[in-house]
């Protein structure tokens, strides 16, 4: 059994005593990350209260030897992508997508698109170049795209700033003589 499947047998019952689903566990080192996540969008202090819970939890249970640093966070508006059910709940969303280096499709390794399906065995994505599915194992990292809204109306935005005149060459001259 793997670090991240210890914790996940830890948190995931304290997680959802909090209405909050564990998006991902990573272990990098020292560092163990909780990724949360609930319908709607987390607020601070729904995050603060379930980085104690989880914090008492880990230490009771003490699932890693020796120290580590503990970050319990959303996965954010640009989210790593993992595994499948990651790519269902993004299903509607924009990607990016690098492929191993053996998986390259017309010798490009990175895609960017719209989510369209995903399964047990891989994602679709609208391209601009058509549709494309790729297969999981295919896949060496992902992520959602955020996008922003559109800019501002006109006249609305911030007004462009008086181009400066340069200085004249006289004021620098010394008016003793």
């Amino acid at each position: 059994m793997t670090i991240a499947d210890r914790v996940r047998d830890v948190v995931l019952p304290l997680l959802a005593e909090r209405d909050l689903e564990l998006y991902d566990i990573e272990v990098a080192g020292r560092d163990l990350r909780v990724f949360v996540d609930r319908p709607g969008g987390l607020d601070l202090d729904r995050l603060a209260d379930a980085t104690r819970a989880v914090s008492r939890a880990l230490d009771e249970a003490d699932p890693i030897a020796g120290a580590y640093t503990l970050e319990v966070s959303s996965p954010g508006l640009e989210r790593r992508l993992r595994t499948s059910q990651h790519f269902s709940r993004a299903v509607g969303e924009t990607v990016k997508v690098k492929l191993r280096a053996g998986a390259a499709r017309d010798g490009e390794r990175r895609l960017e698109g719209e989510i369209t399906g995903a399964d047990g065995s891989g994602v679709t994505l609208r391209t601009p170049s058509g549709e494309a599915t790729v297969p999981y194992d295919d896949i060496e990292r992902a992520r959602t795209v955020f996008e922003w809204g559109p800019g501002p109306k006109p006249g609305k935005g911030p007004r462009p700033k008086a181009a400066a005149t340069p200085a004249s060459t006289d004021d620098n001259k010394d008016d003793r003589s």
